[in-house]
């Protein structure tokens, strides 16, 4: 069965060969890379997060205040003397200013900013694995809307012809009916499917707006000509043990989680080093300078060190410490949960590919035999054999059973991108898609060692 799937071309022929074809699914999915809003918000949200780690590492660096202060005073007194008369002193003013710098270095808090570095770096690995997600998501959406999109406009293009049948055959009734071959029933039976055939029509018109409206929103283009795709389950796993075990390994949720995992970890080390002493240095230099001849400026330099030691800060360190180790716990029933969800998604896309590759084939053969059996009726209905009602009956069968083919292939070839999304293989270097892949790393490494600065990378 996989054999005679693998080089199947995805989409019924019967419906659109006569088209000339512009745009190919790897296309579109290059366009929803690089047009999809939510996928360039994950982005911008990864960006973010990257900034988690200079962050945690200013914990290591010294903090540096300056000083500035300057204005004037005055001073003017009266004094009795010993006779009881009343003099003034001269009226004084100065102006005085002083500039200071002053410099504090920690130099041990329990670990917490190795701890918050490691933490921030892990975080940043947790939203590039999240990252990983939106973008299999927005590929697979994509994939998924295509073949949506193909599949409603070849059973539009077959509700079509289908109506040109059946007005043909209800022309073909009434001559019939003229010259008394048939009853006016077989002319109501015929106007009936035609009238049933429209309403058909006007539905699958109605699902190709839908379908268009939803690729607009995942390619973010207006669709053209679609050609047919063609299945990508070549990239997954050949046997079900093998695609359960990648899933549970290389899902992005599963990543995301254990990731997550570690995030919790450096948390509760983080909160324990509440409990630890903090030592710290701090040096100021301070030059006071006033417009008095007696002094005209003091300089000044202190170099002190702090040990402080937290001995009781009314519980509230402990109950987040042992908030933290709940957390950690949470998040490792996270991780088993993620890898039975992924091994779930691997089971059912398997299922459903193994199962529309069957369908294509027992469709295929229902094709065939329904189109045998609408020409014989056809020619028994000419000699009598067959009433109008068994050629309606036998028109609709075989519009049927090209509906249906139609819509195994497009069950083909989407299950076949959900089962690469759940293994955690979709992917643009993966697909082979010519667009440059976006690396997380740039921007991380631009960053990370920044000391100053509030413009962004690309300059904003």
């Amino acid at each position: 069965m996989r054999s005679a799937a693998r080089g199947l071309t995805v989409v019924a022929a019967i419906s659109m060969s006569n088209l000339a074809f512009a745009e190919t699914i790897e296309s579109a999915l290059t366009q929803a890379y690089q047009n999809n809003p939510s996928l360039n918000a994950q982005r911008a949200a990864l960006r973010a997060t990257d900034e988690n780690v200079p962050i945690a590492l200013s914990g290591y660096r010294p903090r540096i205040t300056g000083t500035l202060t300057g204005g004037a005073t005055g001073q003017d007194q009266g004094v009795r003397g010993p006779t009881g008369t009343r003099t003034v002193s001269p009226f004084t003013n100065t102006a005085p200013a002083s500039v200071g710098l002053t410099a504090t270095q920690t130099l041990y808090n329990g670990n917490q900013t190795a701890n918050r570095t490691r933490q921030a770096e892990s975080q940043v690995s947790a939203a590039r694995e999240t990252l990983r997600l939106t973008e299999q998501t927005i590929l697979l959406n994509g994939a998924t809307s295509y073949m949506n999109l193909l599949r409603d406009t070849a059973i539009l293009d077959l509700q079509r012809r289908n109506v040109e049948v059946l007005q043909e055959q209800l022309r073909q009734t009434r001559d019939r009916f003229n010259v008394g071959e048939v009853t006016k029933t077989d002319v109501a039976q015929s106007e009936a499917r035609v009238a049933a055939g429209r309403s058909a029509m006007l539905n699958a018109e109605s699902n190709v707006v839908t379908s268009r409206a939803t690729y607009r929103q995942q390619i973010g283009i207006e669709a053209g000509k679609l050609t047919p795709g063609t299945p990508v389950d070549r990239l997954s796993p050949r046997s079900l043990g093998a695609a359960v075990q990648q899933g549970r390994v290389e899902n992005p949720n599963v990543t995301a989680a254990a990731l997550g995992v570690d995030v919790a970890t450096l948390g509760v080390k983080i909160n324990e080093g509440a409990l630890y002493p903090t030592v710290s240095v701090a040096a100021t230099v301070q030059k006071q300078v006033e417009q008095t001849p007696a002094i005209p400026y003091t300089l000044s330099f202190t170099a002190l060190g702090t040990v402080s030691i937290p001995l009781f800060q009314g519980g509230a360190e402990y109950a987040t410490i042992r908030q933290s180790k709940e957390t950690l716990s949470q998040r490792r029933m996270d991780l088993d949960t993620q890898r039975d969800a992924a091994q779930q998604s691997v089971v059912q896309s398997w299922g459903q590919l193994e199962a529309a590759k069957a369908q294509i084939i027992a469709t295929q053969a229902q094709v065939a035999a329904a189109e045998t059996a609408l020409n014989g009726v056809r020619e028994e209905a000419r000699v009598g054999q067959r009433t109008t009602l068994d050629v309606l009956n036998a028109q609709q069968e075989l519009v049927n059973a090209r509906v249906a083919l139609v819509t195994a292939q497009r069950d083909r070839l989407v299950a076949s991108y959900a089962l690469l999304s759940a293994t955690g293989r979709l992917s643009v270097a993966a697909m082979g898609l010519k667009v440059g892949n976006y690396d997380p790393a740039i921007h991380y490494q631009q960053v990370r060692d920044t000391w100053v600065g509030v413009r962004t990378p690309d300059g904003r």
